[in-house]
């Protein structure tokens, strides 16, 4: 797996081994980014469910300037700092640089969002497809109060191409691939 696009493209990222983590395919990322445009040059995302980090570090190599990820798994956590130490090198950011981005070890759908954190233009969420119906409604309520202030954020969210979501408040402005059982990619900005 390697990132798809931008200045560190080519850069090979590190996968945890075992069935835990799915990592979003080069294709899928290649065709969400494609999507985003120039959306993403000077964006600060929030990565949820994280897993090898892809979808913040595709952000960061196609000129996003920070974000924070969020993955429980602790090897999958080893992974996103390795990776995150792999693009910023290729990106001449340096140790530097590399504060510019937060790793954070929790469940995405127990960790506080907003705060002192800057508001995120972008939210990639990458959650297990079995968890999906259950967690969205929730996750989804939490995000249009942290992205208030910020009416134009985009929420990336991956999912079975079987599965829609609705959520109030929501609005589907695209949606990549199709058929059951295959990842697909729901693009979501809250308000009318």
């Amino acid at each position: 797996m390697r990132i798809s696009g931008g200045k560190a493209r080519g850069i090979a990222l590190a996968v945890p081994k075992g069935d835990k983590v799915r990592p979003a395919t080069d294709g899928m990322r290649q065709a969400v980014f494609s999507s985003l445009g120039s959306v993403v040059s000077g964006a600060r995302f929030l990565d949820l469910f994280a897993g090898s980090g892809a979808y913040g570090l595709e952000a960061l190599s196609r000129g996003a300037v920070g974000g924070i990820f969020v993955e429980q798994n602790p090897k999958a956590v080893a992974c996103v700092r390795q990776n995150i130490g792999s693009v910023c090198k290729s990106l001449g950011w340096g140790a530097a640089g590399a504060g510019e981005l937060l790793v954070v070890q929790a469940d995405a759908r127990n960790v506080p969002l907003g705060g002192s954190a800057e508001v995120p233009d972008l939210v990639f969420v990458d959650p297990p497809y079995d968890i999906i119906a259950e967690i969205a409604p929730a996750l989804l309520a939490r995000l249009a109060v942290v992205l208030s202030p910020k009416p134009g954020a985009i929420v990336v969210f991956e999912l079975p191409g079987e599965l829609d979501l609705v959520a109030d408040g929501w609005v589907m402005l695209k949606r990549l691939g199709k058929g059951a059982r295959q990842p697909t990619v729901a693009f979501f900005r809250h308000g009318p």
